[in-house]
């Protein structure tokens, strides 16, 4: 019996599934890794322990649930989050931590930018809004900060790259990860010259591009040992996460649009041409060539709740973070929609879409003598996800959306589903699989392998668990609730803008 492989390496941790040619899930694992802050809007990774912690949990699944069930690998194939950046010298070897996704270091890099016709001629180009978390910004703030670092720089890489390049030797690139870089042309599928001069760096200092269904790279002689796999399998580089989310919950629809709630967030609908956005609200980013996938992520997701969870969770007994959040849930439950009138500004990692503002903070607003622990729950599941709202309300203008797909450990939790379809006032379907962006790698690879003749039927095969219906009365609520939330975050930009500098100046 023959099966695929998937690993995902994720923000916070890296999943590995295995998958039977018919698309049933055979087992799965999961290892965490640790994300660093030491210092106000910086966010790093360790590689070496990504890597190393990749390769532990791919050996024991294949040792202990693969191998004894007389399974056989035909294929591996990668995904990943987006926008991380790791710089080598020219062995290799890493020059520190990996840049993550939430890192906001850059952002005077990212305003100069943005406020230029360079800026606008980069955006139209790359599909990517000007933001700190660009590989971009990334690399251009190294070149103005960390001189030497850059010097020394041989390449830069995604994290994806560096893990295929430790197990194969090849320095690769999907289009995909490349195409939210910042740094690639999505009209011609080439690394961008103007985006190029302003990051201070030449193609040859990047991996090399390829399609997402690129299988030229083999893994090492020690790796094959090691994980006693065959010279024959298939590597596919894949994707990104996000593209992935979006094959993988059956988007497929110009009528559909899918939600995605991990640590992360985003709003993502797929088509075949690139949505111009005269204010850089939105991206547009490649699944394959053909397949645009256009929507805008926020950086506050489960996270958020996460954070709060370990703050305010009930941890006097044996309760792993996981048992808190599900008992806050319950407690949020029993709180009327709307909070009681007390609203949360979701911004603990400042924010992406809609308003790309890495300055923007977090904020409960409207709080009174009568408001209790439950109120504060619900605000701040609520916060978040009026801000998926937002996000949705900026692809209206430009595809009428009838229906909703939803993944994400976040968004599919059922509190967390309802509060989605009464924002919305449209009907939200959970997938019938637990995991959408391991389900699109699947059907990535099973595609390459000709399982299927197309995505487009591939993405046929996905099937729907549970369909929650808008409740009208509760989105009428939701409407004026949200319209206070929308003008919070334009009053207090400037002291968005105050409070960060002063937490830059005072902050350890």
């Amino acid at each position: 019996m023959n099966c695929i492989i998937i690993i995902e390496m994720g923000t916070d941790a890296v999943k590995v599934f295995a998958f039977d040619l018919s698309g049933n899930l055979i087992s799965s694992s999961k290892g965490h890794y640790p994300t660093f802050h030491e210092q106000p809007d910086h966010s790093e990774q360790d590689p070496e322990q990504m890597f190393i912690t990749m390769l532990y949990i791919l050996k024991n699944l294949l040792i202990e649930k693969i191998y004894p069930k007389k399974y056989t690998v035909t294929c591996i194939c990668f995904g990943s989050s987006m926008h991380s950046l790791l710089a080598v010298d020219k062995e290799g070897i890493p020059l520190g931590n990996a840049i993550t996704w939430a890192d906001n270091r850059g952002k005077k890099e990212a305003a100069d930018l943005k406020q230029s016709s360079l800026g606008e001629e980069i955006y139209r180009a790359t599909g990517t809004p000007i933001h700190p978390m660009s590989s971009l910004i990334k690399i251009s703030w190294m070149k103005n900060h960390d001189p030497e670092k850059f010097r020394l720089a041989k390449k830069f890489m995604p994290i994806k790259t560096y893990i295929i390049q430790q197990l194969t030797g090849a320095c690769v690139i999907d289009y995909s990860i490349a195409s939210a870089t910042g740094l690639m042309n999505i009209h011609n599928l080439t690394w961008d010259e103007a985006a190029l001069e302003f990051a201070g760096i030449t193609p040859e200092e990047l991996p090399d591009l390829h399609s997402v269904f690129y299988s030229g790279v083999t893994l090492k002689k020690e790796y094959q040992r090691v994980l006693k796999l065959s010279p024959t399998v298939k590597i596919l580089i894949g994707s990104s996460d996000g593209c992935l989310a979006t094959l993988g919950a059956g988007v497929w629809e110009n009528s559909m649009a899918t939600i995605t709630i991990e640590d992360s967030g985003a709003f993502r609908i797929i088509g075949d041409k690139i949505i111009e956005d005269p204010k850089q609200q939105i991206f547009n980013y490649l699944l394959t060539e053909k397949h645009i996938i256009t929507g805008g992520p926020t950086s506050n997701g489960g996270v958020i709740f996460n954070w709060f969870a370990k703050q305010f969770g009930d941890f006097t007994e044996a309760f792993d973070i996981d048992q808190s959040m599900e008992m806050l849930i319950e407690e949020a439950a029993g709180v009327e929609v709307g909070s009681g009138g007390l609203i949360f500004l979701p911004f603990l990692h400042g924010e992406r879409a809609p308003i790309w503002n890495p300055n923007s903070r977090g904020c409960y607003f409207g709080v009174n003598i009568r408001h209790e622990r439950k109120h504060f729950i619900r605000a701040t599941i609520e916060g978040i996800l009026y801000e998926m709202y937002s996000i949705g309300r900026t692809l209206e203008p430009h595809r009428h959306i009838e229906t909703l797909s939803i993944n994400g450990s976040f968004a599919s939790i059922p509190f967390c589903a309802q509060i989605i379809a009464d924002l919305f006032n449209k009907p939200v379907s959970t997938i019938s699989h637990a995991d959408s962006i391991g389900m699109g790698a699947f059907l990535l690879s099973a595609t390459e392998m000709g399982i299927y003749p197309s995505l487009e039927e591939a993405s046929k095969t996905v099937t729907m668990h549970q369909t929650y219906l808008p409740n009208a009365e509760n989105h009428q609520v939701y409407a004026q609730y949200f319209k206070v939330f929308e003008s919070l975050i334009t009053k207090v930009a400037d002291e968005f803008d105050a409070i960060s500098d002063l937490q830059q100046r005072y902050s350890q």
